[in-house]
């Protein structure tokens, strides 16, 4: 690794660990849920970017970006191997957030940031589009996304969604209809706050 390289990756783990202290401090202070942060835990970061990785997955999908600390890790590794990440959020402030961290990131030619309605973007978007889905945003919606979250994701691609074990109760419908799909393979990872994981068959 050159000494730039080296340099660059010093600062976004650097970026990353401030956004991990400014998601904690800001979350400890506000109960409003639009005012949150709500970040994935570190370890998730770490399992994303290792399944980015090992599937090859150039064309990563993320709905709820937040500050963009998830958006980080599934953007370096993406990067790492040729790929980009489209990382959807509907909040002006917190895509205003985002916006400023991934331009000090070093990360910004790999991310595509979209400033809309999940429903809406998946609805536009083409069939088979993505390698892999990274699901972290409004609970109760997911069953009503679900037959176009199907659809945009590849054979063999993976669909990822957060909170599967810290949020049981709302992550149940959704659950249920992915596991009734005979065309997704599914396990629940307890890595952070619950990955449920379902993987698409290949045609």
């Amino acid at each position: 690794m050159t000494d730039r390289a080296t340099a660059g990756t010093a600062m976004l783990d650097a970026l990353k660990a401030e956004l991990e202290r400014f998601g904690e401090a800001n979350d400890a202070v506000n109960t409003e849920r639009p005012r949150r942060m709500l970040n994935i835990t570190r370890d998730t970061g770490e399992f994303l970017s290792v399944l980015v990785r090992a599937m090859v997955a150039r064309r990563v999908l993320e709905i709820g970006t937040s500050n963009g600390y998830s958006t980080l890790w599934l953007a370096e590794a993406a990067r790492d191997i040729g790929g980009s990440v489209t990382t959807v959020e509907l909040s002006e402030s917190k895509i205003q957030l985002a916006s400023e961290n991934f331009a000090r990131s070093g990360l910004l030619p790999f991310i595509r940031s979209i400033h809309d309605d999940a429903g809406r973007v998946l609805e536009r978007s083409e069939a088979d589009a993505f390698d892999l889905v990274f699901l972290d945003s409004e609970r109760p919606e997911y069953p009503g996304w679900w037959p176009n979250l199907r659809r945009v994701l590849r054979p063999g691609g993976l669909l990822v969604v957060d909170n599967a074990t810290s949020h049981p109760e709302q992550m149940a419908p959704f659950v249920a209809l992915v596991k009734a799909d005979a065309g997704f393979t599914t396990s629940l990872v307890p890595v952070g706050n619950g990955e449920f994981l379902a993987v698409k068959a290949q045609r």
